[in-house]
């Protein structure tokens, strides 16, 4: 292929189709996905749970090494996102192609790191948590596998994001239902044996996991170079980039450590509520897995908004942007009030998906009707965030989320819980969705007097300033 190509080409569908549809069109196809991986994980638990409870304790204490290289494979992906499309609103294709190569670069390095922690370290992580040597067993079979092939989630995610950077999200919609379906299916195979295959248990939850993640992986790097033709993949003479590396990081970086205070934050919660009881834990568990049914389509709503806003600030495109924004930010709120209903009306329906007690609905009826108290201010703060992002802006989530998780809600919770009732606990959710509704307008507002404010449409052949 050509390294530098300069496709003769209709201009991208984010400059010019109406708002309204674009952002639906690339957009929906991300949330139906996204809804789809929200689904496999929660049929994962329940297959790895019918082994044994000890099976499923050691998934769940290999969740933080997950978490970690899910966010550095994501963080890293919303960086190529918004840089190549804003290149290629620019129309720069060579910065563009060169953005896309250093950002598979990054990805890959990642993974050459956690090869080595699964080759290494992985009975020195469990033996730090657990002395039960069944525990330490299940969670070694399970993570090692994840470690070791983890170039799947890694390049998936990669191809992914190029795909999504030009506006290609039905092509996305297709790797990650691809992958999804695919371990949904493998996992009794692998697990319990079916067809002749052998029981693996732990290990063969992993290895259904890791077969979706690099067929997927393989269906997006195949539509990228078949159909994705605005960027060029080569690596015939590639060298690593610093200056396009840094704005990579830049971006991404703020998305990185976020998810990584995520998994603090769910440690530390986890043991204030488990003095109560550990049915609390559990509560606090299962209430994860439901509201990834509603936060999940959001996030895929972000996935769409990024690029196009990313684009049309290459492009200088001020009023696409400002319709972008407004009609992102009313879907997101709209899609929480939708899932904040659902947690007020049927809290019981939706524990006895998980075969609850009396004792779990009764913690936790009160728990899914409080926390979603915020579920509305949640969504205008999440998208709020992307905003930020898609303009280089990172900084400005980092701050919201660290101080809505660390600085309030964590405080709030163990504070309120020396009141002694459980019940109290989950007040801490609304209180630091407050306190990050009131952050977000003023970034908000931040970013439209320093940033929207000064973009000003130029003509071609005009220089265009680095953004």
């Amino acid at each position: 292929m050509q390294k530098n190509k300069q496709p003769a080409m209709a201009e991208n569908k984010m400059g010019v189709m109406p708002v309204n549809k674009l952002l639906i069109s690339m957009s929906v196809p991300m949330m139906i996905s996204m809804v789809v991986q929200a689904l496999y994980n929660v049929v994962d638990s329940i297959f790895v749970a019918q082994i044994s409870e000890k099976a499923l304790t050691a998934v769940s204490l290999a969740f933080p090494v997950q978490n970690l290289m899910i966010a550095l494979a994501v963080g890293t992906g919303v960086g190529i996102n918004a840089l190549v499309s804003r290149r290629l609103g620019e129309k720069n294709y060579a910065a563009a192609n060169s953005t896309a190569d250093n950002g598979i670069f990054l990805n890959a390095m990642h993974f050459l790191l956690f090869l080595a922690l699964g080759l290494f370290f992985i009975p020195l992580y469990f033996s730090f948590q657990t002395k039960d040597a069944e525990i330490i067993a299940y969670g070694i079979d399970y993570l090692q596998v994840i470690c070791v092939f983890s170039i799947g989630i890694f390049m998936q995610v990669s191809m992914e994001r190029l795909l999504q950077s030009t506006g290609r999200t039905l092509f996305t919609m297709a790797t990650q239902a691809t992958g999804a379906i695919l371990n949904i299916i493998l996992d009794p195979i692998f697990i319990f044996g079916w067809f002749g295959v052998p029981a693996m248990g732990t290990r063969g939850a992993a290895i259904a996991t890791v077969i979706g993640q690099i067929v997927a992986a393989s269906l997006a790097f195949f539509f990228n170079v078949r159909f994705n033709k605005e960027i060029s993949l080569s690596f015939k003479g590639f060298r690593p980039d610093m200056q396009t590396i840094k704005k990579i990081y830049s971006i991404g970086g703020p998305s990185i450590l976020m998810q990584a205070v995520g998994s603090f934050l769910n440690l530390s919660l986890n043991n204030i509520l488990i003095r109560f009881t550990p049915t609390a834990t559990a509560v606090f568990g299962v209430y994860f897995k439901l509201q990834s049914f509603i936060f999940m389509p959001v996030f895929g709503l972000n996935n769409g908004m990024v690029p196009i806003i990313a684009y049309n600030y290459g492009a200088d495109q001020k009023e696409r942007i400002k319709e972008t924004i407004r009609l992102s930010k009313r879907y997101a709120m709209a899609i929480m009030f939708i899932g904040a209903a659902i947690f007020l009306l049927m809290p019981g329906i939706l524990l006895q998906l998980f075969n609850a007690s009396d004792e779990m609905l009764e913690i936790g009826i009160p728990a899914l009707r409080i926390i979603s108290l915020c579920y509305v201010a949640a969504g205008y703060n999440i998208v709020s965030g992307s905003v930020f992002q898609a303009f280089g802006r990172g900084g400005l989530s980092l701050w919201v989320s660290m101080i809505r998780q660390v600085v309030v809600l964590l405080p709030a919770a163990y504070l309120l819980s020396l009141m002694g009732n459980v019940a109290f606990v989950w007040w801490a959710f609304p209180i630091a969705e407050v306190f990050a509704l009131v952050m977000s307008i003023y970034f908000n507002k931040k970013i439209d007097k320093e940033v929207i404010a000064n973009i000003y449409p130029h003509t071609i052949g005009d220089p265009i300033p680095e953004k």
